[in-house]
């Protein structure tokens, strides 16, 4: 007992809880209660006494668990999830009830039976990124069952939890009960390799001496993805799962793995003046051997002649792999003026934050980017994007739909082959209320893509936007798969098209974190804790969204008096083509206790 009467102790925790829940719940409440009954009393209360552990709390479909071992913990999780494998062999796909299970040592506070602490959340936080059937530990959890279990575990390397000021390491069961990502034979937890060509361009690393060119450095290593994302030949990882590595010391053989690719390629960036020097790296990630290597000394003024040069460099020299029409370049220099490049690129850092503020700055960079090089299309593109952006958080001017399709159509003008001005040109007519061209633009769009997975995902919104739930999901899921270390405003995505599928526990479970990047986000969450009957939830998260809208319309001199749908949300409205779809999060805001 400590001096203030409160008592902690050293213990393992173990949260889990029933992937789907409520999908469950509303396609047969009575049949899957007396299945959680049933698999309570004859598979878990047993295991748990037979490994030592006790059940803590039962909070409808979750379950709070402490051992006083943690091999007991980790033997008690794999058993279950193999034994309701087997229990789910006879049952239809999807009235299958799986777990998901987060294990954690850590000390907590405990309150007569209950227990409390950062143990316990970063318990919570590791069965959230389980997978359907998985489970997942924490660091001290794997150093402490290393080499006493004959049990696989995959090393997802450090995750930032909500509400934990350190990342936490995190390892994956491995085994075949859960749905895991599939594996190279005699390569635990990696890729497997495409039949192209694969290759990952890691963020080229900023020798400058400034931290301010940070994004000059990122630039110039998005710009070669995108170079070779060009060839239909290969396949290429997208930028976020490239960048995710970005200041981890992991030798390129542990990338190659955990990417899937064949090779990888490094470099630096140093800038000075009006010079730059890059240095660029082919590897070949299973051997680590050196393939090509070439270091460019140029004017800032011919630097999209170097990341051509650079990118046709490492496409010619990959081992009889690439065929004839690799040599047909589709790379294009975008602007003469380094000035107006650096512009695009700090609008863009702010640009994908999705957020009120960021975007408005973000507008101001592209308009003098455009006084710089009136010619440079992608500037347009993101120009445009920044009063799209605005129609969906409702904060647009009432021409700002008129100006979306003006700029959008300018950039598309300009280059009629980039997917992400044509993406764009999709949601100008969104904003426009054209319905239907909109929809041609993305299906357009989306034959085009080869490797853009960014690209992809916002098509697939695009179709999400237009009342095509269906269409959307099967899009914004291969967007994912190919960028398996998707940047925020996939998840952003994803959220929202777990939410008109009914999935509200998996829109829970992808936009907690990073992805409620604005209010539009906390609105979802809202409503999906309130279809879901997850009442307290929904009023602890409508405080979060009222509070984040206030500051968004303060943020452009718009003031409400009252809270209400009417005030706070009705700016939504006119981004969903399908009233029905508004109405579906409406009705969730008000279950939340949001007024009319």
């Amino acid at each position: 007992m400590s001096e203030a009467g409160v008592e902690r102790r050293l213990t393992t925790i173990l949260a889990a809880d029933v992937v789907g829940y409520s999908r469950l719940m509303a396609a047969d409440e009575a049949g899957t209660f007396a299945q959680l009954k049933t698999h309570r009393k004859e598979l878990i209360e047993p295991k748990a006494a037979e490994h030592h552990g006790r059940v803590v709390k039962l909070m409808g479909d979750g379950t709070l668990m402490e051992f006083g071992s943690v091999v007991d913990a980790v033997n008690f999780s794999v058993e279950v999830q193999q034994a309701m494998m087997e229990r789910n062999a006879s049952v239809p796909q999807d009235l299958q009830i799986k777990y998901r299970v987060g294990i954690n040592l850590g000390e907590i506070i405990v309150d007569d039976e209950d227990i409390y602490g950062d143990g316990v959340n970063i318990a919570a936080r590791l069965e959230a990124l389980a997978e359907p059937g998985g489970i997942c530990i924490s660091g001290k959890v794997y150093e402490e069952v290393r080499g006493k279990l004959s049990i696989a575990f995959e090393d997802l390397g450090e995750q930032e939890v909500k509400n934990i000021p350190e990342p936490v390491r995190m390892y994956r069961w491995t085994d075949a009960a859960a749905e895991p990502m599939p594996r190279t034979a005699g390569a635990e937890g990696a890729r497997p390799l495409p039949d192209k060509p694969s290759i990952a361009v890691l963020p080229f690393t900023n020798m400058s001496g400034d931290p301010e060119q940070e994004y000059f450095s990122d630039g110039i290593s998005e710009d070669i993805i995108t170079g070779l994302s060009r060839f239909r030949t290969l396949f290429v990882i997208a930028r976020n799962s490239s960048f995710s590595f970005k200041g981890q010391n992991l030798d390129i053989k542990e990338i190659g793995r955990r990417l899937g690719v064949q090779y990888v390629v490094e470099g630096s960036v140093r800038r000075a003046g009006n010079r730059v020097r890059i240095t660029a790296q082919l590897i070949e990630a299973e051997s680590g051997n050196h393939i090509w290597a070439e270091r460019y000394d140029r004017d800032l003024e011919d630097i999209f002649a170097v990341q051509d040069e650079v990118a046709r460099s490492i496409v010619v020299v990959l081992p009889g792999r690439v065929q004839h029409d690799v040599a047909d370049r589709a790379a294009r220099k975008p602007t003469d003026s380094m000035k107006a490049y650096e512009l695009l690129l700090q609008g863009k850092a702010l640009r994908d934050g999705l957020n009120a503020e960021d975007t408005a700055e973000a507008r101001l960079l592209y308009e003098k980017a455009l006084q710089i090089d009136p010619r440079y299309a992608r500037v347009y593109m993101y120009l445009a994007d920044t009063y799209v952006v605005d129609s969906w958080l409702g904060l647009a001017d009432e021409d700002a739909a008129e100006h979306a399709l003006e700029i959008a159509r300018k950039g598309a003008a300009l280059d009629n082959k980039d997917v992400y001005i044509q993406d764009q040109l999709g949601y100008a007519f969104l904003c426009a209320g054209l319905w239907e061209d909109a929809d041609v633009q993305f299906e357009k769009t989306l034959s085009q893509i080869v490797n853009e997975a960014e690209s992809m995902a916002w098509c697939g919104y695009g179709f999400l936007l237009l009342g095509r739930h269906e269409r959307a999901r099967k899009v914004v899921l291969e967007a994912v798969r190919l960028d398996p270390l998707h940047p925020p405003a996939l998840d952003w995505i994803l959220g929202q098209v777990y939410f008109f599928m009914k999935q509200y526990d998996d829109v829970v479970r992808v936009l907690i974190g990073e992805a409620l990047l604005n209010s539009l986000a906390r609105a979802f969450l809202v409503a999906a804790y309130a279809h879901a009957g997850r009442r307290d939830e929904a009023r602890s998260a409508l405080v979060s969204f009222i509070k984040q809208r206030h500051e968004e319309l303060n943020s452009r001199g718009i003031f409400v008096e009252s809270d209400a749908i009417s005030t706070l949300a009705t700016g939504f409205k006119k981004m969903w083509r399908r009233e029905a779809d508004w109405e579906h999060l409406a009705d969730g805001l008000r279950k939340a206790g949001l007024p009319a």
